[in-house]
């Protein structure tokens, strides 16, 4: 509301207007910017150069003159409102600038009412939309496109979070929104948002305590969205607070590649932007640009830098020129009239009369929108969204005193080592394959990519319950002397953890007393109940431990098998007979037989192998029969039906000399163990004593699901109880999971497994997501 004040406090000030067609012989044009900034210093040197041009050729204009007034806000938003209004006092068709967001959104609003157009190519806040403000143009490509291109280089890198640091005003605040928005589509985010007073306004002090913050959290990836002077007070902070080392990861948008354009570097400056990385608006190759860049030591008599913001500037100028020559050759005068916003008010305390519209705006407006020519920065036409077609910038990392180009970013192909002027030619491929950048230089000299997140210091460690285990230690144990966690299911974790791309700071917490192992039900349910967000270990997922907790993805296989005392079996001189029980010889036997005599009777009354004596067709029978079972059966087969029988049976004894072949190897090489029990179904029929582990869900499996009584469960605490209590018979087997039993047999040759396994299950880590979300 002061503003609105302000502003209607300035009108009373403006008088001297009068109606009707203005001086046809010259167009006014006026410029608002902030000249002792760099892009200030290179715009006003830039725009006049450009009023020389135009001024030069008088066939542009049809004789007319370019008039560009030059009005210096100074940093101020009062004195950019006055000189708004003070070019829209005189006959100015268009103005050049504000230098920033915030004041273009207040000065939109007076141009939408006097239609005078405002074009800008650094006040380029994506939330200056066309539809709210129609006469403000922005020429070159705004804040959307190059946060667009941060988050496609975040991407690329493999990153998941970042740390916006921004000075907190409109442009600022608006382009890291937007650049919330596209790391979302990419499924990334911004983890903290440290706000800086708008530049130039930041002090030391500010800068220290946000950054200090910014050290603590977990992320190193930091994008800086500000202006110069407080950019690089930003880097003087970060250097001395050690936040420019390896490990770190600074994006500065492209303030920072105007100062490295535009000015040089002194070594304390130089020191501490090393490795970080910027980008530059990237306007191709051409004789124009050549040929301006050539010049403007000349114009700029060495003073500064040319930057692309300076091309910008000479095309702005050249838009409006094409804009009012179609105009006047439209038959278009320039004549204003008054506002009947202004009219209605006139009487009162405020006299708005002294505003006038532009007669021609609207089609000046038109005219700029329609341009399609090409100037220094490339093809100057917008597309329908009012943004220059083919946005492209230039991915830089500051290296020394100056900068190495590792590649490009365009609106259309993305990231690529190519120039964007040679992919137009080609489809548009935005796929992760194809997107390219040479390799970086990391802040700390360093080449190999930053892991881009640590540990953070003010984060909540996760509490992960880990079993307290008295036995199986080779699985998770405490070490004597510390308080280290070892073991396979710890390594498992550890290596998980380091695998992912963002830090979980977690403690370890002991659960049992230290004397015997913990029940593992206990231990899910304190996850269940928060008093662990986690649960590491040997812990099996079933289905009941299921209802109350979230398991990860097993890590190991498992599952209940049943151990027990085996004897061994020695080989005898008859250990040639066992691969076959004595029903299968008697059926092989009978076989034989019986094929040869259906080959006989198929045979004998064509086939003269099969004739004579009634002894010898008995003898060649059996023997055409015995034969085949090593395939050399001497007599020849005639009939049809005989060679299709012994051909069947032929395949027969194949399968038959494989299968003994393969048993009697077994047999005569594998150590043969017999024991009484033969898996889990011969103790659930039998009253016999069954040993599990103290703490496994063996216990309720056995009793719930199986119905064994649990008088009958013995609890076993340790692989020496196991032994103990199988050599003594105080168990006739123990129930337990399969890698348990494994690293007990290792050691114990008297045991083996026997049957089958009974159930499938798998050991993984507890959670609940509810708890980590958190």
């Amino acid at each position: 509301m002061n503003l609105v004040w302000l502003v209607l406090l300035l009108i009373l000030c403006i008088r001297g207007y009068t109606e009707g067609v203005l001086n046809p012989e010259v167009v006014n044009i006026g410029a608002i910017f902030t000249f002792g900034t760099i892009n200030g210093k290179v715009a006003k040197i830039a725009m006049k150069a450009a009023e020389q041009d135009v001024n030069s050729d008088p066939s542009i204009l049809g004789g007319r003159k370019l008039a560009i007034t030059l009005h210096d806000s100074n940093y101020s938003g009062f004195l950019s409102i006055v000189g708004a209004l003070q070019f829209m006092e005189s006959d100015t068709v268009a103005i050049i600038g504000p230098q920033s967001a915030v004041m273009a959104h207040v000065l939109s609003h007076l141009a939408n009412e006097l239609h005078v157009p405002l074009l800008s190519f650094t006040a380029l806040d994506p939330t200056l939309s066309p539809l709210q403000f129609p006469y403000f143009i922005q020429t070159a490509p705004n804040d959307l496109f190059q946060m667009t291109a941060i988050a496609d280089m975040v991407s690329y890198f493999e990153w998941r979070e970042v740390i916006a640091v921004y000075s907190d005003d409109d442009q600022s605040r608006n382009g890291i929104t937007t650049l919330s928005d596209k790391l979302a589509e990419r499924r990334c985010k911004i983890s903290y948002k440290a706000a800086l007073p708008p530049d130039p306004k930041a002090t030391r002090d500010q800068v220290l305590n946000e950054l200090v913050k910014v050290q603590m959290m977990e992320s190193r990836v930091i994008v800086l969205h500000t202006l110069s002077k407080t950019g690089l007070l930003v880097f003087d902070v970060a250097k001395y607070l050690g936040m420019m080392e390896s490990g770190y990861v600074w994006i500065a948008s492209t303030w920072l590649s105007i100062i490295l354009d535009s000015t040089p570097l002194s070594s304390k400056t130089a020191n501490s932007i090393q490795g970080v990385l910027t980008l530059r608006p990237h306007t191709p190759d051409s004789k124009k640009k050549r040929e301006f860049s050539s010049r403007w030591n000349q114009l700029s008599n060495g003073t500064i830098g040319l930057n692309p913001y300076g091309l910008y500037a000479y095309d702005t100028v050249w838009m409006i020129t094409y804009a009012v020559k179609t105009f006047f050759d439209q038959g278009g005068t320039i004549s204003f009239s008054n506002s009947t916003s202004g009219t209605a008010l006139v009487g009162g305390e405020l006299n708005l009369g002294a505003l006038s519209i532009f007669d021609g705006g609207q089609q000046l407006l038109k005219n700029i929108l329609q341009i399609n020519r090409t100037g220094l920065t490339g093809p100057l036409r917008f597309g329908p969204d009012r943004s220059p077609v083919h946005p492209a910038y230039e991915v830089i990392n500051v290296v020394g005193t100056g900068f190495m180009q590792l590649g490009y970013w365009s609106s259309y192909s993305g990231l690529s080592v190519a120039s964007p002027e040679t992919l137009y030619a080609k489809p548009p491929n935005r796929s992760r394959s194809n997107q390219q950048l040479l390799d970086v230089l990391w802040p700390g000299q360093i080449t190999k990519k930053p892991r881009g997140w640590v540990f953070p210091n003010n984060g909540r460690q996760l509490r992960i319950g880990v079993p307290n285990r008295v036995s199986y230690r080779d699985f998770v144990s405490k070490g004597k002397d510390t308080d280290d966690l070892h073991g396979y299911c710890i390594d498992v974790f550890i290596a998980a953890i380091a695998l992912l791309p963002y830090a979980v700071p977690y403690k370890f917490v002991l659960f049992g007393d230290g004397l015997e192992n913990p029940n593992y039900n206990q231990l899910v349910y304190k996850v269940a109940s928060n008093d662990f967000d986690a649960a590491v270990g040997d812990i099996a997922i079933v289905t009941n431990r299921t209802k109350a907790v979230d398991f990860t993805q097993p890590y190991i296989e498992s599952g209940l098998v049943v151990v027990a005392p085996v004897k061994k079996l020695n080989s005898s001189a008859w250990a040639f007979l066992k691969p076959f029980s004595p029903l299968m010889w008697g059926i092989t036997a009978s076989f034989f037989l019986i094929v040869g005599a259906v080959v006989w009777i198929l045979e004998h009354r064509i086939n003269d192998d099969f004739r004579g004596p009634p002894k010898k067709q008995i003898v060649t029978m059996l023997w055409f029969s015995f034969s085949t079972l090593f395939f050399s059966h001497r007599e020849n087969t005639v009939s049809a039906l005989g060679r299709t029988v012994l051909i069947i049976w032929l395949f027969v004894v194949l399968i038959i000399n494989s299968s003994y072949t393969a048993s009697l190897t077994s047999i005569l090489t594998v150590q043969q163990l017999s024991s009484s029990i033969k898996g889990i179904e011969t103790l659930i029929t039998s009253n016999d004593r069954i040993g599990f582990q103290v703490g496994s869900f063996a216990e309720n499996y056995l009793s719930d699901e199986l119905d064994i009584p649990k008088s009958r469960l013995i609890p076993l605490g340790s692989p020496e109880e196991y032994a103990t209590a199988l050599e003594n018979g105080t168990v006739t087997a123990v129930v337990d999971e399969r890698p348990y039993i494994e690293v007990f047999l290792a050691s114990h040759c008297k045991f083996s497994i026997v049957g089958q396994q009974f159930t499938r299950s798998g050991w993984g880590f507890v959670s609940v997501l509810t708890h980590l979300s958190s």
